[in-house]
């Protein structure tokens, strides 16, 4: 069983940075797409930074880039995403995702994705 565990989040003042964490047990992270996800109320789960199986491919939303950095560290099994310059409208539930199949490329919908954390809360106050 998979299991991923994030944690982070909090409270922080526009242009302030926080840094995700996401622990994986029960499967190595090593060989598979990993990503973040954040969903605001009332809206839909978005992607926001995914990263190749190998770590040399990453995606972005065009919303965050500059600001945010996925990355992936397969011996502690850990993602994180580093967050900066963060603004109001990146308040809400973010969460790591990882498949199930070892993609060869990555994929924008959260259906697509098999294995979610619990979701860790953001909230930037202007």
């Amino acid at each position: 069983q998979v299991q991923l565990v994030e944690s982070g989040g909090g409270l922080v003042q526009a242009g302030g940075s926080l840094r995700l964490s996401c622990v994986a047990s029960g499967r190595t992270f090593g060989g598979y797409v990993i990503a973040w996800f954040r969903q605001a109320p009332g809206k839909e789960r978005e992607l926001v930074a995914g990263i190749s199986w190998g770590g040399s491919s990453t995606y972005y939303a065009d919303s965050v880039k500059g600001r945010f950095t996925i990355s992936r560290d397969n011996v502690k099994n850990t993602m994180y995403l580093q967050m900066n310059n963060l603004k109001s409208e990146d308040t809400g539930v973010y969460y790591c995702s990882t498949p199930r199949g070892r993609w060869t490329r990555l994929y924008n919908r959260a259906d697509d994705y098999d294995y979610w954390g619990q979701g860790t809360q953001v909230t930037v106050s202007s």
